[in-house]
């Protein structure tokens, strides 16, 4: 698979590596040696959005970043079942070919659901969870911005045909827009260059249950009815204040169901909180998995 050579490839010094999951290829990071990171993301991200943080902690962890099927690096299939319950099993998959224990997990937007359900599943396997600006469990609300996207025909025009998710989450989900250089802003888009490569930017939205009718619904309530059975491992909670979408609600949200788990509030840091401030992010995450 190859993208327009740009400097966004500088920001992204790691090597690739691939699971096979049927005729698919599940691309992922895993960089270093030591005790076991692993960071999830969501969407429209990709594992270039963990870029500083596998630099930081490869020297001393083994740091290993899948991209979901649809995403990134990943095989792009058209049809395919693009659910959380899915992502959830090529996660765990991934655990076990690599027989990963002792792992710090970190999850960001649909990455925390998705690394929650699979530390549910593996719950062995996991020795300490962080999570930025996310939820895993019934939505109890849904930002108008993301609403419209999914309106049918339209949105998907906007998402597939004029990839208007993934370039606006450029400006809307930082608050220091500096950060976006051309190698940023490049290296989060590049693998969403066409129709086809957006498929899955297009069926995250769509996987948002809104009703119980949804069949993802069942799958985020059994997800949140289980979350206090990971309560006794270290939690840290890392938070851009300024998100619109994941906002201070979540965060209390799993401040009630994780009560003993560490909070950082980034309070000048917007959904991207990593793009933000990953400079005040090492330390935080240092220290704690220290």
């Amino acid at each position: 698979m190859s993208f327009p050579a740009t400097d966004w490839r500088s920001q992204y010094p790691f090597c690739s590596r691939h699971l096979q999951l049927g005729e698919l290829r599940y691309h992922y990071l895993d960089e270093g040696d030591g005790e076991p990171m692993v960071m999830v993301h969501g969407n429209p991200t990709w594992s270039f959005y963990w870029r500083n943080l596998v630099k930081a902690f490869r020297s001393d962890h083994r740091v290993v970043v899948p991209d979901h099927i649809g995403c990134g690096l990943s095989d792009k299939p058209q049809k395919y079942s693009y659910t959380l319950s899915q992502h959830i099993a090529n996660l765990v998959r991934l655990f076990d070919e690599l027989d990963l224990s002792n792992v710090t997990l970190l999850g960001h937007d649909w990455g925390g659901a998705i690394s929650l359900g699979a530390a549910l599943e593996r719950p062995d396997r996991i020795s300490r969870i962080v999570l930025f600006n996310t939820g895993a469990y019934r939505p109890h609300f849904i930002p108008f911005r993301i609403r419209i996207c999914r309106t049918p025909i339209l949105g998907t025009i906007a998402l597939r045909g004029l990839n208007l998710f993934s370039r606006a989450a450029i400006t809307m989900a930082v608050k220091h827009h500096e950060v976006m250089t051309p190698a940023v802003r490049g290296g989060l888009l590049a693998p969403y260059d066409s129709w086809a490569n957006r498929v899955a930017v297009n069926r995250f939205v769509r996987d948002i249950p809104l009703t119980k009718q949804h069949p993802t619904w069942q799958t985020l309530a059994d997800i949140e009815d289980r979350l206090p059975t990971l309560a006794d491992r270290p939690i840290k909670l890392i938070w851009g204040m300024k998100d619109w979408c994941f906002d201070t609600s979540c965060l209390e949200r799993f401040v009630k169901i994780f009560p003993n788990s560490e909070v950082s509030r980034i309070e000048d840091a917007g959904h991207y909180v990593i793009e933000d401030a990953h400079q005040r992010i090492i330390p935080l995450v240092r220290d704690f998995v220290s």
